[in-house]
């Protein structure tokens, strides 16, 4: 029997003008390192042409050994800040401005969905109506 776990995660590839590439929604109990890898093969698969991936400290070790051992492409882990107060991490803002963008969605405001397919499918369906208003105003 299958363990109910409370919560899920989203993992969000993006390009850096902050559309997302690719998106992956599991259960919140298993860590970013061991999911990192296949929402990374489903990004290389649709798009070959990337050169580079960022990604931040939750990604180290298993996911950045598979996207430049097995995936061949250069990964780089931002860093924490280590000064006090706020600070922008380099490149990490398209990620985190997507995530933003999606919080403006009533749909996605809870976890509403019972299948981690459909709730992949509606992030999409919101980023694609955030994407269609920001071209339709003057």
């Amino acid at each position: 029997m299958e363990k109910k776990t409370k919560g899920r995660k989203r993992h969000i590839i993006t390009d850096t003008q902050s559309h997302i590439l690719a998106i992956g929604i599991h259960a919140a109990n298993i860590h970013d390192t061991v999911a990192g890898p296949s929402i990374i093969e489903k990004v290389c698969e649709q798009y070959p042409s990337i050169q580079a991936i960022c990604g931040d400290a939750g990604y180290r070790k298993t996911t950045k050994n598979y996207v430049e051992n097995i995936q061949k492409i250069k990964m780089d882990i931002s860093q924490k800040i280590v000064q006090k107060g706020w600070g922008v991490i380099p490149k990490r803002w398209a990620v985190e401005r997507a995530f933003a963008w999606l919080n403006n969605s009533r749909r996605l405001s809870k976890d509403y969905e019972t299948n981690p397919v459909s709730s992949e499918n509606f992030v999409m369906v919101s980023h694609a109506m955030t994407i269609l208003a920001r071209f339709s105003t003057p």
